[in-house]
């Protein structure tokens, strides 16, 4: 017999959104709830298996009686509250953050930018060509996975997804200050000298695709790297008896990354570097 734990049954909250009734359980975000009433609020530093990080500021909406603009992503609702997601104000200052990080960070594997960018009519280029910019070359300095700070839009998932949230090696943090801000290592190193146990949970949090699996990167290089003609397959590791469920990008009969699923209960999107990186043996390369 399977057990499935039920936990304690949470109330329901009554309060508006765009001024239609809304019902959501205690303890939701307003981003649940309006995910919850098919309103589609733009984020990027949220994550379904993270604690929010209030970073990246695209996901504001107005409430009543509150003097600035609260991020969705991690104000819990309250009975009785007024929530408008698409008033003037929010809109605005949606196109603000989505211009100031398009002039400055690559986001071209940023997944819907190119959506929100036009939706929200954002003009980046009017900062003009001198917008500040890091200009790194990508950190090519392991076989498994790149880091391009280029792309990097220091949303912290990838700090909290080493850190105490789930992996516990504490190999990412900010160095710098400032517009010298960055995700790095200890001392700023290579990462064959840090800590890092190559479970590529960093990978699978970030929202831009700073950090990516180094054959997506060879891939992307090459033009050969095409989303739509991959497939995906989950199966269970096989490498030990913990259960965890891999997700297989196929493209032209080859393993080109994995993934997990987030909503597992084993993993909730996390593996280890066999689980991530090791799935060579499974296919013939020269």
């Amino acid at each position: 017999m399977t057990v499935t734990p039920l936990g304690i049954p949470r109330r329901l909250l009554e309060f508006t959104i765009d001024g239609e009734q809304a019902r959501v359980p205690e303890g939701s975000t307003i981003l649940d709830a309006c995910r919850a009433a098919g309103k589609d609020i733009p984020t990027l530093c949220e994550g379904d298996t993270l604690r929010p990080k209030n970073a990246c500021r695209v996901c504001v909406v107005e409430v009543e009686g509150s003097r600035t603009l609260v991020p969705a992503c991690s104000r819990k609702a309250e009975p009785g509250m007024e929530v408008r997601t698409g008033t003037e104000r929010a809109r605005h200052s949606r196109k603000i953050v989505l211009e100031l990080l398009a002039s400055s960070v690559d986001l071209s594997t940023t997944p819907r930018v190119a959506e929100w960018l036009k939706e929200y009519e954002a003009k980046p280029d009017r900062f003009g060509p001198d917008a500040a910019r890091l200009n790194e070359e990508p950190r090519v300095d392991n076989d498994l996975y790149v880091r391009d700070y280029d792309k990097c839009i220091l949303c912290y998932k990838c700090v909290d997804a080493c850190g105490d949230q789930w992996q516990n090696t504490f190999a990412i943090s900010v160095a710098g200050r400032g517009f010298d801000a960055r995700i790095a290592v200890e001392h700023d190193a290579p990462l064959t000298d840090s800590a890092c146990v190559y479970c590529g949970n960093c990978i699978e949090v970030c929202p831009t695709g700073a950090l990516s699996f180094k054959s997506e990167f060879d891939m992307r290089a090459a033009g050969t790297w095409d989303e739509s003609r991959q497939t995906e397959t989950t199966t269970v590791c096989a490498y030990c008896g913990v259960g965890c469920n891999l997700t297989l990008h196929v493209q032209d009969n080859e393993i080109v990354k994995v993934t997990s699923p987030h909503d597992n209960p084993v993993t909730h999107g996390n593996l280890c570097i066999k689980g991530r990186f090791g799935y060579q043996h499974v296919q013939n390369r020269d």
